[in-house]
């Protein structure tokens, strides 16, 4: 649920962090500046001057709305909570080390979307499913799930519909969770891998397995801690990596621009710190929002402007985000540590109801 706030009831921000988000709105603009709800403002956009803080900042209040994001939790017709907070988590664009051949080195697969892979979209029926990945052919009213990830990864099941080896498949495991990456080869040359589609099985967390076979305590349980307790116990990481049946498929791409991030949902480039994963069911993919949670490279508060740029299997709900750092180890650094309450303030477009720009 949206509760309309005036723009200056918003959490204070600093001038510095309307600008470095004003290319992220603009690559927003790229993507959606030829819709009703967005053609103006995006039109409008080209008089201001990016560069002056306040400038930006004044052209969101004077064209946006703001509304605090809500969650309802209903049995049946009755609410029975609202909450204002949410979790906040952190992403980022690995680099991997591939190779476009098989070898004792290089021995864990990355595939692209397989033919049979079906999507049936269900939720016009049922919006409670939102849209379900299933392969196999119709037999009568019935369609075959697809393959779990362990019948993916212990078997042959896929072979030949390889993109490339890399040396790692923990990395390779983590590189799903990212939804994108990069791979680099012998020869320094390198390659983006972009999200293609998923199996269709619902994502669960292997750290929470960990947590619950009291191998580690939930504070512990961050990529780097998941991935010491890998090279501690490495007979068992196949089991581990199982506990989740999701399975991401992916696209290559060209590298592009080293410095730009990996494009998301929306269709454009993600913009470090300044781009995040959102639930498109719940925040209009595009949009603004105004955040306020905790950094954690330093635990101090993180409160700035923020564009919803991108989407994520685990990321569900309308207060439940996912911050994107940017590329490389130092970005994984900070995002594997991020696991944070965070508070959120959704700006669209004046004129235009929350609902009404939401993915369908």
């Amino acid at each position: 649920m949206y509760e309309p706030v005036a723009f200056e009831r918003l959490p204070a921000t600093r001038a510095e962090d309307w600008v470095a988000a004003w290319p992220a709105f603009l690559q927003t603009c790229r993507a959606l500046g030829q819709r009703d709800a967005w053609r103006d403002v995006c039109a409008q956009a080209a008089t201001v001057d990016g560069r002056n803080g306040a400038s930006v900042q004044k052209f969101f209040a004077a064209r946006f709305d703001a509304y605090r994001v809500r969650a309802r939790r209903l049995e049946g017709e009755r609410e029975v909570e609202t909450r204002d907070v949410g979790l906040m988590t952190g992403y980022y664009e690995p680099l991997l080390r591939g190779s476009r051949s098989r070898s004792e080195k290089y021995g864990t697969p990355i595939y692209r979307v397989p033919a049979d892979l079906l999507t049936v979209d269900l939720a016009s029926v049922y919006p409670e499913l939102s849209t379900l990945r299933l392969r196999g052919k119709v037999q009568g009213r019935r369609i075959v799930p697809y393959p779990s990830r362990a019948d993916i990864t212990n078997g042959e099941l896929l072979a030949g519909n390889e993109l490339v080896w890399v040396d790692d498949p923990v990395d390779a495991f983590f590189l799903q969770v990212q939804g994108s990456g990069r791979v680099q080869f012998a020869d320094g040359s390198m390659i983006r891998l972009a999200y293609g589609d998923q199996n269709g099985h619902p994502y669960r967390s292997i750290g929470r397995w960990l947590v619950d076979q009291g191998e580690l305590t939930l504070d512990q349980a961050s990529m780097e801690s998941i991935k010491a307790w890998v090279a501690l116990n490495p007979s068992r990481a196949r089991e581990l990596l199982n506990q989740n049946p999701s399975f991401v498929f992916f696209r290559e791409l060209p590298l592009g621009d080293p410095a730009a991030g990996p494009v998301g949902a929306l269709g454009v480039p993600l913009t470090p710190g300044y781009s995040l994963a959102a639930d498109a069911r719940h925040i209009p993919l595009g949009a603004p929002i105004v955040v306020d949670t905790i950094d954690p490279a330093n635990g101090t508060a993180l409160t700035r402007p923020i564009l919803a740029q991108d989407t994520g299997g685990a990321i569900r709900g309308p207060l439940r985000f996912d911050f994107f750092w940017g590329f490389g180890s130092a970005a994984g650094h900070i995002a594997g540590r991020q696991k944070h309450e965070v508070s959120a303030w959704l700006l669209v477009p004046k004129g235009s109801a929350p609902e009404s720009l939401l993915r369908r």
